[in-house]
């Protein structure tokens, strides 16, 4: 069993983790956003992205698209007035060529059948000189690597449909993750699923072939490392950390 401890340490290191990555995001959005540009937020969900944006002054509810696959959650949005859509990340996105500034996918990649496809899609609706901004979990990490090493599944990547294999197999993932998680495995539509998961160096290399420009790509949490140590980490060794965050221009 972990120890208390463990399960402490853990949390920790992600919530922290998570806290950076989606802060850098949400900066990197805002300087994209600058001069009142068009948004498109992919997987828009609850619009918590869009409602951080608008308290910094960042966003509008004209500048404002999202789509998402959640029937109720799009009706919620579009019942207080917002541009959403219901639509298929998996499938061609519904909107015209050179439409955005800047379209936003903060954790969705992983989530999706075809990634690259999506890639492409985002490409095609940005404006000239727009930008793609993606925050995504890394495979590549120490972490994952002795988890393989040990025979276990990797902690960021395709999850076991059983919930009870899940838990048994990484449980320091567990503890890093909130515990209403778990169960969600086993649905048939299940949010929290990962599907394919990018190493930095893979998705770096992707947005230049399919002729992004000026890519930087930043990474976070390089686990098991202790919180103090993170930020000197992260610059050394991007290519080993557990989130990464990806601004690409076309």
């Amino acid at each position: 069993m972990i120890s208390k401890y463990m399960k402490y340490y853990f949390r920790k290191l992600y919530e922290r983790t998570m806290c950076e990555a989606y802060g850098y995001s949400i900066e990197q959005i805002s300087g994209c956003l600058a001069d009142g540009g068009k948004a498109l937020d992919c997987g828009a969900g609850s619009e918590w992205y869009f409602e951080e944006l608008k308290t910094r002054g960042s966003i509008e509810y004209k500048q404002y698209y999202g789509i998402d696959w959640n029937y109720k959650q799009v009706k919620m949005s579009i019942d207080r007035g917002m541009n959403v859509l219901q639509g298929d990340l998996n499938q061609w996105l519904p909107y015209k060529d050179d439409q955005f500034d800047c379209v936003i996918g903060l954790s969705v990649l992983e989530h999706l059948l075809n990634g690259c496809r999506w890639i492409k899609e985002c490409k095609r609706v940005l404006k000239p000189k727009g930008k793609l901004i993606i925050l995504t979990p890394n495979i590549c990490t120490y972490f994952t690597i002795l988890l393989l090493l040990t025979g276990k599944m990797p902690s960021s990547g395709p999850h076991p449909d059983s919930s009870m294999l899940y838990t048994s197999e990484v449980p320091l993932l567990v503890a890093k993750h909130m515990e209403n998680v778990i169960p969600d495995v086993e649905n048939d539509t299940p949010v929290h699923r990962h599907l394919v998961v990018f190493s930095y160096r893979a998705l770096n290399k992707y947005l230049k072939m399919i002729g992004f420009r000026n890519v930087v790509g930043r990474g976070f949490g390089v686990y098991p490392f202790p919180n103090f140590l993170q930020p000197i980490l992260e610059r050394v060794d991007k290519i080993h950390c557990h989130q990464m965050v990806f601004v690409a221009e076309k």
